[in-house]
């Protein structure tokens, strides 16, 4: 189950259509105040850390989660 910021996290995920592999970056004060949704959503393998500094994107689990939680 996720926490509400997790589930805000997956809705941002899903408001732009990302599917398992594909990139989307945060920034500002969107990434300040979602990182620790970010990490733990990392740790969870739900999403995977790019290069890209505030860029992530979802795992095949992480998609399938994101379809059932929003």
């Amino acid at each position: 189950m996720l926490s509400p910021a997790e589930q805000r996290v997956m809705k941002t995920f899903r408001m732009f259509y990302m599917e398992a592999g594909e990139m989307l970056c945060f920034n500002g004060p969107d990434l300040v105040t979602k990182t620790p949704a970010l990490d733990s959503l990392v740790h969870k393998k739900f999403l995977t850390r790019e290069k890209f500094y505030g860029a992530f994107s979802l795992t095949r689990a992480g998609y399938s989660e994101m379809r059932s939680a929003t």
